[in-house]
């Protein structure tokens, strides 16, 4: 997969700006940390905020937290760009928040975080003299 970060000329609603195709997953990358890592949290299973905020911790080893303004404003953005879904299966609620909102990646969300993997992963090995790359196995 050929990925290009494409930047476009025209500000957010300019006379001339060209909406971006937003089906593309190259439209979306580069990733903010946030949402990249969010993504990742959600691709085995659906999860509430909370949980979201301690699998991204878990992933990243402790290198990476989002504290909820962080997260929740993510997830309004994730939502309105359709990388994220809220779902409508709850839990049952003897056992759940009836306030907790579940959200899963998207089809689309699949796509971009798989994207910015190979972006990253192209960059590291492209950052190191061939002598010194780590092993890096396929994105």
């Amino acid at each position: 997969m050929d990925i290009r970060v494409r930047t476009c000329q025209h500000g957010p609603g300019k006379r001339g700006a060209v909406a971006p195709d937003r089906s593309d997953p190259s439209e979306f990358l580069p990733l903010p940390v946030a949402t990249f890592h969010i993504l990742l949290a959600l691709r085995d299973g659906e999860k509430h905020g909370y949980a979201i905020m301690r699998d991204v911790e878990e992933l990243s080893e402790g290198a990476v937290t989002i504290g909820p303004g962080t997260m929740y404003g993510s997830i309004k953005r994730m939502l309105a760009e359709g990388l994220i879904e809220e779902s409508a299966e709850r839990p049952d609620p003897e056992m759940d928040d009836e306030r907790r909102r579940y959200y899963r990646c998207s089809g689309l969300g699949e796509r971009v975080c798989l994207a910015e993997a190979e972006r990253l992963t192209k960059l590291l090995r492209n950052s190191f003299p061939r002598a010194l790359q780590p092993k890096l196995g396929p994105a």
